[in-house]
């Protein structure tokens, strides 16, 4: 899975995610997400509202779920939505006490052995789950949310909504992976000097709640709308997004055409790149990475701040998509495909070349196989400009690569700026 594919799994962005509320567990670039229960019911839909211009749908349980579901899947699912759960700790420890005592008055010495064993065991998770809840609350304490929380299919939502409104279109901004919006909150600081801009928490990131799952392109699509809906956030929109988040606003473009004025991508995950490109099994080694890191942290067995499970369970369940068997799946429901958005206008904006993949490309191959990899991943990249017959093709400042939007945040927001004019000069 070498380079988009891996920038992608791995969240697209600079840093794991920026909320101080949250902390990343690995050493990785931005953030993912995950949410693990995917049942009729509360959560199942994302909710109703009436646009300006016209009625919002809630979703069904496939659109929810991106299509049916495996049993296999569905059971990982739940287990994660568990998981998510930062006080389970405290039960599971809880029966580990009691494990304990009720082997101690077996009578046996081995009993009393393996007794006293659980119940030292029980007794330090339950010490640790109280460290991970007292951390989580001072996290929650020092670090409000700087925007407002709106509800969507019954969980909460934060929504960072700032600049002057109306003029024109609404700058909507989606980081890479499933990292929280406040990923690109200098991109939106700046362009909401200029223009009404807006960044949205996914659910389990930031300072959003942890949701329903699975975590589905499809499903966070209609979340997206859903939240900007009951932000009181007016069309028409400009979607910008970064490597997987540029799959999202991709699709929720596709989904509500009538809400988008414009479409910007920024070196946008190509699902030929999921579905095609050699697999070194990374994303199966970071989902497991992911739910180590949820067990360390239900536990309180981490260094530094108090970090949500649910985070790290939201992530794992994105990561899903991210293979050949998982994107299958969801793929109707997932993939923007030719012709898919008519005449929307849509910036494509890539790297010139594969700048910062060369090793990974590289590495246990030789240079013919090296060779046909970049050809791919060069193509795969500009697939997007097929999407739409009003789309063009716009190339990052030498020397730059995947991370462009961190590297140079000035050139994406005269970008994006340069839409927005041309879009009000023709009255959209």
């Amino acid at each position: 899975m070498p380079l988009m594919l891996a920038s992608a799994a791995a969240g697209g962005g600079r840093t794991a995610g920026s909320s101080p509320v949250r902390e990343q567990p690995e050493p990785r670039r931005p953030g993912v997400a995950c949410r693990a229960r995917c049942v009729l019911g509360r959560g199942a839909g994302v909710g109703t509202g009436r646009w300006p211009d016209g009625h919002w749908q809630g979703s069904s349980f496939e659109h929810r779920c991106g299509g049916p579901m495996r049993r296999g899947g569905r059971i990982a699912n739940s287990l994660l939505a568990l998981l998510s759960r930062d006080w389970l700790g405290l039960p599971v420890a809880l029966v580990a006490v009691a494990a304990g005592i009720g082997l101690a008055g077996v009578g046996a010495a081995w009993a009393a052995a393996l007794g006293g064993l659980a119940l030292a065991v029980g007794v330090l998770l339950a010490a640790g789950s109280v460290r991970h809840l007292v951390l989580m609350a001072r996290a929650r304490r020092e670090n409000p949310p700087p925007g407002r929380s709106v509800e969507v299919g019954g969980h909460r939502m934060h929504v960072l909504a700032e600049g002057k409104a109306g003029g024109g279109p609404t700058v909507v901004w989606m980081p890479g992976g499933h990292a929280p919006g406040e990923d690109f909150r200098e991109l939106h600081t700046r362009m909401s000097h200029r223009n009404r801009s807006v960044l949205v928490d996914r659910f389990g990131t930031g300072w959003s709640d942890v949701g329903p799952f699975p975590r589905t392109t499809a499903g966070e699509a209609e979340e997206l709308l859903a939240a900007l809906d009951g932000a009181g956030e007016r069309a028409p929109f400009v979607l910008v997004g970064h490597s997987f988040g540029g799959l999202l606003v991709a699709n929720a473009a596709r989904r509500r055409p009538d809400l988008v004025a414009g479409l910007v991508l920024l070196d946008p995950t190509p699902p030929e790149v999921v579905a095609f490109a050699p697999s070194g099994g990374q994303v199966t080694a970071m989902r497991r990475a992911l739910l180590r890191a949820a067990v360390r942290h239900l536990f309180g067995a981490h260094r530094g701040p108090g970090g949500r499970t649910g985070q790290d369970c939201a992530a794992a369940s994105a990561f899903a998509e991210l293979t050949p068997r998982g994107l299958a799946e969801v793929a109707w429901q997932t993939v923007v495909y030719d012709g898919d958005l008519g005449d929307l206008p849509l910036v494509l904006v890539i790297p010139r070349d594969l700048t910062g993949g060369e090793t990974v490309l590289a590495a246990g191959r030789d240079a013919a196989e090296t060779e046909r990899i970049s050809r791919f991943y060069l193509r795969a990249r500009t697939r997007y400009l097929a999407a739409s017959t009003a789309a063009r093709l716009v190339h990052t400042p030498e020397g730059t690569g995947h991370e462009f939007p961190y590297e140079v945040p000035g050139f994406v927001v005269d970008v994006v700026g340069e839409l927005l004019r041309e879009l009000r000069a023709n009255g959209r």
